[in-house]
């Protein structure tokens, strides 16, 4: 059933770049913080190699991941098999926030095609531990569509609301971190 490596094989490769949703889990170092998921969707997820992947991070309500990134880097991503056989995968790593004034970010998200405006960073990965699992109790359901909503907010926000979007709303995560 549970089985753990220390790298992602070609067959799980191309298992992840299947999948339509992840999930990424993330807590601040010390006591009394809050302990972090996201849900991330679209076509944001790539294997770079056996011990990295990256995702692109976009705007959102908080800032949780990258202050928690850059507090210590610990991140764990989920994937689950929603439709197929049962599968349960959890990569566990540390992550690098790669902003947009890094030199590394536009190779980084050229990997990606055409991204929305809201794009705050590219999350890299490096791999430690992979671990499957059964995921017997994960339903199954049906792909449908990609959400445009994030795509249209950015569009109506325009770059520089984005921006001031990020100064009002994403400069501090709610523990008083830094985030964007």
């Amino acid at each position: 059933m549970a089985s753990a490596t220390n790298s992602i094989d070609g067959d799980t490769a191309d298992w992840i770049g299947a999948q339509h949703v992840f999930f990424v889990a993330t807590a601040p170092s010390g006591a009394g913080g809050h302990v972090n998921c996201s849900p991330k969707g679209g076509d944001t997820l790539r294997v770079l190699g056996p011990t990295t992947i990256a995702y692109v991070d976009y705007t959102g309500s908080g800032v949780e991941t990258i202050a928690h990134l850059r507090d210590n880097g610990r991140i764990c991503v989920m994937l689950c098999a929603f439709d197929g056989p049962p599968r349960i995968l959890r990569l566990h790593g540390t992550g690098a926030v790669v902003l947009p004034d890094d030199a590394r970010f536009a190779d980084l998200l050229s990997r990606f095609g055409r991204a929305p405006l809201g794009v705050r960073a590219v999350v890299v990965v490096e791999i430690d531990r992979v671990a499957r699992s059964c995921g017997y109790g994960v339903p199954r359901m049906a792909f449908e569509v990609e959400r445009r909503e994030l795509t249209e907010w950015g569009e109506k926000k325009g770059s520089e609301g984005v921006a001031r979007y990020w100064r009002d709303k994403n400069a501090r995560s709610i523990d008083g971190l830094p985030g964007v």
